[in-house]
Formats: structure tokens, sequence, C-alpha cells
């Protein structure tokens, strides 16, 4: 066995050498056959990378020429036209006072120091290595808090020469910006921010900046939407701004206006803050005896509103002035405590009154003698000439018969009898005494306040919503 391993493995060996020799001279032949023919194969490849090529640089003749001039210098002013296409309308901070926007900046100037021959009359397009080795405008965004290019996965900028020496000089920015904000009328309210453009350095006599294009120059995304905003519309403006220790600068604005959308706060402020209002008047019905249950409606219904206040206003800016969505919500506040301190009163009389009675029960002697089931109270449901008329139980227990049928006999009346200064004098002069009884009820401030306080809050919602809408 070991015998045949080894002759196997010859055997192997012998096989593998005479393929790499036949290999060998198949590559020698097609070698000398190439060589007689003239077969390219046979000359040696060229690197397209390293063949010299003559440099865009030359042609636009960039070294020779002090670009750190502006073009036509000492010169009459550079016409400099520019078009803004809004890409995103990103965000709307109304604590920060600002916004964010996404566009496209183009610049169109010319500058004959770049100008070339061409056949074709075709423009040549580099990228942003090129703008720092010429001159281009030094416009700025003014009010802005943050901006930046973008540089994924290059720069987005832009240049392209024509053979007559214009320029285009596009780039891709995103700029938050300051943005003046009026909440008076906060949320019912529409904004107007403005994104403006100026030259850091050039005056009016040097650079002059204008839109190419009117009011054209400015387009927009259909697509752009705001989930609090209604973007009504887009325009331009241009004006000279003046600083004291340099001079006189263009200045080029985008304006635009906002609408917000109101629906958000129905739900959010409004519809709660009036449920909880019409939360409170149900304490209207529920009997005045039943003090836990008005207290604690009352006392849940107020905080309920603090709460809604309290989170609208940590959203918003610290503003001096009254807003429209504050004079809504203070003013439901005012209607809950007011629901409240109504109980209160409530309250406080019946105890009042009841005091009264119990000390009035007590001074009168002739009741001693009658059941505590004919014992005359008042509820509030007898006229005053009822009441006269029973004045006969209060002065002899006699007069109420046992044997008169029960539907005849006075019971569970509820009488408050009080003293008349009047009648006390005539008893002086007589030396009788005499009662006047005097319905006192407290259910009336109860009765009146289920029709005054819907009534007083639908007539200030029919105020509120024809001024502000």
């Amino acid at each position: 066995m070991p015998y045949t391993r080894l002759l196997f493995l010859l055997f192997c060996l012998i096989v593998v050498g005479e393929c790499r020799k036949t290999r060998r001279r198949k590559r020698w032949s097609v070698a000398v056959d190439s060589h007689k023919t003239g077969n390219p194969l046979s000359k040696k490849m060229q690197d397209g990378t390293k063949v010299r090529k003559a440099k865009q640089d030359h042609l636009l003749r960039v070294d020779d020429h002090d670009f750190t001039m502006r073009p036509a210098f000492a010169g009459p002013a550079v016409p400099v036209g520019v078009d803004v296409q809004v890409e995103s309308l990103d965000s709307i901070s109304e604590v920060d006072m600002d916004f964010t926007m996404t566009l496209y900046l183009r610049h169109y100037w010319k500058d004959e120091r770049l100008a070339f021959p061409s056949n074709t009359n075709k423009s040549m397009t580099f990228d942003g290595r090129l703008v720092k080795k010429i001159w281009v405008p030094d416009v700025f965004f003014v009010h802005s808090k943050r901006s930046f290019i973008h540089d994924t996965t290059t720069e987005n900028i832009m240049l392209r020469v024509y053979p007559d020496g214009h320029v285009l000089y596009s780039l891709r920015v995103t700029v938050t910006s300051a943005c003046n904000m009026d909440f008076s009328r906060f949320p019912l309210d529409s904004q107007t921010c403005t994104l403006e453009l100026e030259s850091y350095a050039y005056t009016d006599e040097d650079l002059m900046l204008y839109w190419k294009s009117g009011d054209e120059s400015l387009s927009t995304d259909d697509k752009i939407s705001l989930s609090q905003f209604l973007i009504q519309k887009f325009h331009t403006t241009s004006r000279l701004a003046f600083y004291s220790s340099t001079g006189w600068y263009n200045r080029l604005y985008i304006n635009f206006t906002l609408r917000r959308h109101i629906f958000f706060f129905l739900l959010q402020t409004y519809f709660p803050a009036t449920l909880m209002v019409m939360l409170s008047w149900v304490s209207f019905w529920i009997d005045r005896r039943a003090v836990p249950a008005r207290v604690s409606l009352g006392i849940t219904t107020v905080l309920t509103m603090s709460t809604i206040i309290t989170g609208v206003n940590a959203s918003m800016p610290r503003v001096s002035y009254i807003k429209a969505v504050d004079i809504y919500l203070w003013v439901s506040f005012v209607f809950v405590f007011l629901s409240v301190l109504e109980y209160a009163a409530v309250n406080y009389l019946t105890t009042v009154r009841d005091g009264k009675e119990r000390k009035l029960r007590e001074s009168l002697p002739c009741t001693c003698g009658m059941s505590h089931a004919r014992t005359m109270m008042l509820d509030g449901t007898y006229s005053e000439v009822d009441t006269n008329s029973l004045a006969g139980y209060t002065q002899s227990p006699g007069h109420v018969s046992e044997e008169d049928p029960p539907e005849k006999q006075p019971e569970h009346m509820v009488v408050h009898l009080a003293l008349d200064t009047e009648s006390n004098k005539a008893t002086k002069k007589k030396g009788l005494l005499g009662f006047r009884f005097r319905i006192e009820n407290t259910h009336t401030i109860d009765t009146y306040s289920r029709v005054i306080f819907p009534g007083t809050y639908m007539f200030f919602n029919l105020i509120y919503w024809s001024v502000y809408c």
C-alpha cells in the first residue's frame, strides 16, 4: 500500500509539469505571431490618467487676473441679479420667534475676466473648488441666527461660466432667521416673516443687488406645508438700508404670510375650557345640603382650568401683553370661580337661616305642646298669604285637632316665624304677641344662577368670536 501511494504522487507531479510546459509554449507562440503581424496587443497600453491635459484654469485665465477685486473695479457698480427657489419651510418657533428655511440661492453677474473663446458657445460648469479662486458676491442673511451650506456628499455649490463672461453661482442653504411676531390675536393670528439678503462689504456704489425677474424671481415648491400654519403668499421687495458708519446698501426681502390653523387649538384649549365652565354649572342642580359634592366639583373645575392656562402659557413666549387665548381662558376661569363663590353664598345663607329658625323656634313657648311632626317650618313653597292663614297654629296647641283627617292636618310644613318690628310695637300697645311669617328661600340663588351663568357665558362667546374671527 505505501508503494502504491508513492507511485500515484509521482504520476501526478509528472502530469502537472507537462501541463505547465505546454502553457509556456502557447504563450511564446502567440507573442511571436503578434510581433510579426503588428497586433496592438504587443504594444504597451498607455495609462489615460497619466496623460497631461490642458487645465481649464488656463482656459479661464484665472491666474492672469487679481480676483480679489470686484469686476470693473473703480467703475460703475456691478449689477448682481438674484433669484431664489424655496425648497422647504421647515419650522416656525413661537418661543424663539424664528423660522427655518431651506432654499436655492442663485446669483447672476458678468465678469469679463472669465470670458473664454468657444466655437460651440457652450458654458462650463464647475463645483465649489473654483469658487475659492474667483470673485463672488458676498451676500449674507440679515438677522439670521444660524445658516449653513449643505455639504453632502460634497458642497452643494455650482458655478457656471459662459463664453461672454456671464456667471451663474448657485448654492443650497438652510437658514434660521428671526421673525418678529405679534401674539395679541393668538391663536387667531396671522404672521408675516421676512428673510433679508444684503451685501456685507460692498455698498450700492460698488454692488447693486436686484431681483432678476421681479416677483417671478421667487419660486416655491407646491408641496410646502406646515402643521400649524397655512402659507397664504410669498412675495419679494427691495429697498436701501443705511448704516451710519458704512453707508447705503441694497437689501432684498423675501416676505411670506402665514395664517395659523385654529382647529388644533379648538381641540386642545377652547373645547376643554368650555366644557369645564359647563361642568361647573352642574352644581346649581345639586342639593345645597350636599356640601362634599358641590365643593369637590367646584375645586376640580378650578384646578383643571388652572392646568389648561399653565399648559398654554408654557408653549408661548413671555410677552408683556394680553393674548386672545388669555382673554378666553381667564374669563372662563372667572366663571368657574364664581360658581364656587355662588355655592359659598348659598351655603352661608342657608346656615344663617337655619340658625335664626332654631333661635326663633326656641323662643316660642306656644309650640312646646305640638308634636315634632306638626311643627311648622318654611320650605319656600308657600306664599305669605298662605302662611298668614296658618298663624293660628302658633297660638295654641288646642287649635290642632287630632280627630281631623290626616289630609287636613298641617304636617311636614316648614314655616319660618319672624318677629316684625312693627308687630312688636303693636303688641306693646295692645299687650298681645303678634307674629309675621316671612319666607326666605335660598333656592332662589341657584334658580337664578341656572339662567344667568349660561346666558352671560354665551353672550361673551358671541362677542369674542365676532371680534377675533
